[in-house]
């Protein structure tokens, strides 16, 4: 009897074993099969977002190249503008020189020309006669008492002043009125 409960016990340790080997392999697969997943989804995962990075790379590079070109542009322009003054003060002088009359018709289309192309680069002339004087935007150089413009009204413009791409590149140098003379 000794012998047979012992056979009966190792049989029985046999098939615990086997099944426990069985569990054993089977929890091997599920787990390999798992770690492929998982391995796939991390994959997956890292490439989604290297293709994110990607494109916010390339957005970021295209946005700060525009940047560039506004900046270069900028400079540019404010370099211009000194050149825009002198031909607006040499048409202004033709007037007194009725035999410069063809001549004055030449530059006064090349400056619109200019004034054409520098618009579409973002450029917006300030030239504030008659409007309310603005210290973010105009430069007084004097005050002078007018009888027909209320007090703190730009009378004349002396230099116009510039906005590029809603940046102010220059101020415009006017002349303020101060409201009616006191001296009666």
């Amino acid at each position: 009897m000794k012998e047979n409960s012992k056979k009966q016990s190792e049989n029985n340790d046999k098939r615990e074993d086997a099944e426990n080997d069985a569990i054993l392999n089977e929890a091997k697969e599920n787990t390999e099969e798992i770690t492929e997943k998982n391995i796939e989804e991390d994959y997956r995962s890292q490439f989604l977002r290297s293709v994110a990075n990607l494109e916010n790379f390339r957005k970021r590079v295209a946005k700060e190249k525009q940047e560039l070109i506004r900046i270069a542009n900028a400079s540019l322009i404010e370099d211009l503008l000194p050149v825009i003054d002198t031909m607006k003060l040499g048409l202004d002088a033709s007037e007194k020189h009725p035999e410069a009359c063809e001549i004055k018709k030449g530059f006064e289309m090349v400056l619109e020309q200019m004034n054409r192309v520098l618009e579409e680069k973002g450029l917006i002339e300030i030239s504030p006669d008659g409007k309310q004087f603005d210290p973010n935007k105009h430069e007084s150089i004097s005050y002078q008492p007018s009888e027909e413009i209320p007090e703190g009204e730009v009378i004349q413009t002396i230099r116009t002043g510039y906005i590029l791409n809603d940046r102010l590149i220059r101020a415009a140098n006017v002349i303020v009125s101060s409201g009616k003379s006191d001296t009666k």
